[in-house]
């Protein structure tokens, strides 16, 4: 009996002393379109440069209220989203005509304090949706804004994704506010084939993003939305108020990024990565480089 006691204290030991310490880590997640990579990685990169906090990546998770549950369940604990988009999609109130600081704000607010999220400061760019048309189609019917669609709509054929079919400042608004009526319902698909649809003359305009990569490599015009019907959508990190509890250093790691990114360096990321299909990781190490992040 002594031997065998002796032989069950020398196993939990060894289990024991086997058995590694449970890691805190940070988790940072993102949609599923090429700037929501781009923009986790950044963040990872900068993080694990500037602190010695240990970075998941979960990306490509889904859309705004996918990745919204994630983050309030735990098991994300940043994420970059667009004002415009917390405001309209997550929290189902109107812009109506708040300015982007004062959109930035009512975020802030009640994201405190319906979800104890933080916003931290934005990143310097916004991303608004852009109506999108082939250049060829811009250049002959001299199509410049969205006003422009009225008379060709009824022929047209509309290419969107699904988020934006659904959500409060997405098509259904869109269109009524423009009175725009089109020859069908609008092709929902994947925003990673919009751009090939379009080209493809499967449909006429697609619903895409004023950061894309692609627009300007593959010849195509974005509208001017003169009616102005989209509310400001600034980039900013939100982070779970446990997170910056658990890690006290992230925070200021995070303001670090404050205003570092304009529109067109973020085009340029997105081309990069979309047109040129270079590797996520390394896009963003080389312009952290040229930032000196």
């Amino acid at each position: 009996m002594r031997r065998i006691a002796l032989c069950l204290l020398s196993f939990f030991c060894f289990a024991a002393a086997c058995r590694k310490p449970t890691q805190l880590h940070l988790t940072i997640g993102s949609k599923f379109f090429t700037e929501q990579v781009i923009l986790a990685e950044l963040l990872a990169q900068h993080i694990e440069s500037r602190t010695n906090i240990p970075v998941d990546r979960k990306t490509n998770l889904g859309g705004t209220l996918l990745v919204h549950k994630a983050l309030l369940s735990g098991n994300l604990d940043l994420y970059v989203e667009y004002t415009g988009t917390a405001l309209t999609a997550v929290l189902n109130e109107s812009p109506g005509t708040d300015t982007p600081a004062a959109i930035y704000n009512r975020v802030k607010q009640q994201y405190s304090q319906r979800f104890q999220l933080d916003l931290t400061e934005p990143l310097g760019f916004e991303n608004t949706f852009a109506m999108v048309v082939r250049g060829e189609d811009a250049q002959v019917l001299h199509l410049r804004t969205t006003s422009d669609l009225v008379p060709v709509a009824p022929k047209w054929r509309a290419g969107v994704g699904y988020e934006f079919l659904e959500r409060p400042d997405g098509f259904p608004g869109w269109s009524a506010r423009y009175s725009l009526h089109f020859a069908a319902p609008p092709n929902v698909m994947d925003l990673g084939l919009l751009y090939r649809a379009l080209l493809d003359h499967q449909v006429d305009v697609v619903a895409g993003n004023s950061t894309d990569g692609l627009i300007d490599s593959l010849h195509l015009v974005a509208l001017e939305d003169d009616q102005h019907y989209f509310p400001p959508y600034d980039a900013v990190p939100i982070v779970r108020r446990a997170a910056l509890e658990k890690f006290p250093q992230l925070r200021s790691a995070l303001a670090d990024l404050s205003g570092k990114l304009t529109a067109a360096d973020m085009r340029h990321l997105n081309a990069q990565v979309d047109a040129d299909q270079r590797d996520v990781a390394a896009v963003v190490r080389a312009f952290r480089a040229t930032k000196n992040l």
